[in-house]
C-alpha cells in the first residue's frame, strides 16, 4: 500500500512541479474556453492526455519504443504553443464543435509527446519496480488527479473573471491563452532543433 500512494504521489507532484510546468501551461490552455456546463468534455480530454502520457512512458518502460530526447523537448513548448494559437483562433467561433474530433486526437498525441518528455526519469524509477504496470496505473492516478485539480482552478478561474469582473469569454480566452504564448516560447527557443 505504500507503494501506491508512493506512485500517486509522483504523479500528482510531477504534474504541479514547479520547475517543469509545462503540464499547468498545456491545461490551461487546454481548458481555458471551457466552462463548468462543459466539464464532462474537459474530463474526457484530460483523461485522453493521461492515456496517452501514460501510453508513452509504457512504451518506454518496456523498452519498445524510444524517441529522441531532443525532439520531445521540442515538441513539448510546440504543442503547448499549438493548443494557446488554437484557442486565439478559435475563440468566439460558433462552430468549434465540428473540430471537436481533431481536438480529442491532438490531446491524445500530446499526451503522448509530453509522456515521452518524462520516460527517461520515469525509467529510472521503474528499474526496480516489482510491477511496472501497476506503477504505471498508480502514477497515471496522481496524474489525473493533479490534472482534474489544475482543470477545476482554471475553469474556476474563469467562472470568477467572466462573472464577477464581467470579462467576455472571448477577452478571457484571449488573455489566457496570451499568457501561456508568453511563458511558452522562451521554453521552445530553449529547446529549438532547427
Amino acid at each position: 500500500m505504500n507503494d501506491f500512494w508512493l506512485y500517486l504521489k509522483m504523479g500528482f507532484e510531477h504534474v504541479l512541479d514547479w520547475k517543469a510546468y509545462d503540464h499547468v501551461l498545456f491545461l490551461t490552455a487546454l481548458v481555458a474556453s471551457y466552462s463548468f456546463q462543459k466539464s464532462k468534455e474537459v474530463i474526457w480530454l484530460v483523461t485522453l492526455f493521461t492515456i496517452g502520457h501514460i501510453l508513452s512512458l509504457a512504451l518506454s518502460a518496456y523498452d519498445i519504443l524510444r524517441v529522441n530526447s531532443d525532439v520531445i523537448e521540442f515538441l513539448i513548448p510546440a504543442s503547448i504553443i499549438f493548443t494557446a494559437i488554437y484557442n486565439m483562433f478559435t475563440v468566439g467561433k460558433a462552430r468549434r464543435n465540428v473540430k471537436f474530433n481533431l481536438l480529442y486526437f491532438v490531446t491524445f498525441f500530446f499526451g503522448l509527446v509530453h509522456g515521452f518528455g518524462f520516460s527517461i526519469h520515469f525509467n529510472m524509477m521503474a528499474k526496480g519496480a516489482d510491477n511496472i504496470l501497476l506503477m504505471l496505473v498508480e502514477f497515471a492516478l496522481g496524474i489525473e488527479l493533479a490534472q482534474i485539480l489544475v482543470v477545476f482552478i482554471v475553469l474556476l478561474l474563469g467562472f470568477i473573471i467572466q462573472n464577477l469582473f464581467r470579462f467576455s469569454k472571448r477577452d478571457w480566452v484571449l488573455v489566457i491563452s496570451s499568457v501561456v504564448l508568453g511563458m511558452t516560447i522562451p521554453i521552445l527557443i530553449d529547446n529549438w532543433i532547427f
